[in-house]
């Protein structure tokens, strides 16, 4: 079972070189002592771009599953139902004491060892926002519940008053408040979302920080992984100045 998950990564490792190297360009490194052709700056940037689109791909959709379960996962931890609270805290405990990628591993090649099914192809990316998303839900989830339970009780109690039952009390007046205490907290996930993408590697996925080691191994340059650097921190740079908008448009609910 070892030799086949391990042949399997391996045959994905020479389909990532042959997807950035297979281009008739002459990056792979010569043996013979014969002169090397240099990849051209442009070339690079044009296989980075690629990578860093799938690195988009990442990030969108792991915030788009991540964020709605983590406040499932918060009701769960915060719920008065001691199983499911206790299921919680060791779902938890676990995402966010074992290393990112042994979970993708895990979720990768679990399947495989316990039921014997196939992997490759389209599951390495499904496997990928699995992960990415279970993980960072559990992040999340612990962020919602340390703003749900910093509200005073009296604006429920005020909520009931006027009539509103517990669901409208909670999605009109209490979460709005909600999001604009942790949105801090969010953005700082959100920033270390963007550079765990890189992580994807592990599972031999052709995204940016991929393609920059394939490159600078071929090449034996440092400059993919000066560009790759480049191209984390504008993207995190658009994700602060967005969230800090966002954060601006929120002050309403200051006092």
């Amino acid at each position: 079972m070892w030799a086949a998950g391990t042949e399997a990564l391996g045959v994905t490792f020479a389909a990532v070189s042959s997807a950035v190297y297979g281009t008739g360009r002459g990056l792979l490194p010569m043996r013979d002592g014969r002169k090397r052709k240099v990849m051209k700056f442009s070339v690079m940037l044009e296989q980075l771009s690629s990578g860093m689109i799938k690195s988009l791909g990442i990030f969108v959709l792991t915030l788009v599953f991540s964020l709605p379960l983590g406040l499932l996962v918060s009701f769960g931890r915060m719920s008065k139902n001691r199983l499911l609270q206790g299921i919680t805290k060791i779902y938890i405990s676990i995402m966010r004491g074992t290393p990112l990628m042994l979970q993708l591993l895990v979720v990768y090649f679990g399947p495989y060892y316990l039921f014997g099914m196939r992997i490759g192809g389209t599951y390495r990316f499904l496997a990928i926002i699995i992960g990415f998303a279970v993980n960072y839900a559990a992040y999340f989830a612990e962020i919602y519940r340390s703003g749900i339970e910093s509200m005073p009780v009296g604006q429920y109690e005020a909520a009931t008053v006027l009539g509103y039952s517990r669901t409208q009390c909670f999605f009109r007046i209490i979460f709005p408040q909600v999001v604009k205490r942790i949105l801090p907290s969010i953005t700082n996930e959100v920033i270390t979302l963007v550079k765990d993408t890189s992580l994807s590697f592990s599972l031999a996925y052709a995204e940016m920080f991929t393609i920059a080691k394939q490159i600078a191994a071929a090449q034996t340059t440092f400059i993919p992984f000066v560009v790759a650097g480049i191209f984390y921190y504008v993207f995190n740079l658009v994700v602060a100045v967005g969230m800090e908008k966002i954060e601006k448009k929120l002050s309403y609910y200051d006092a």
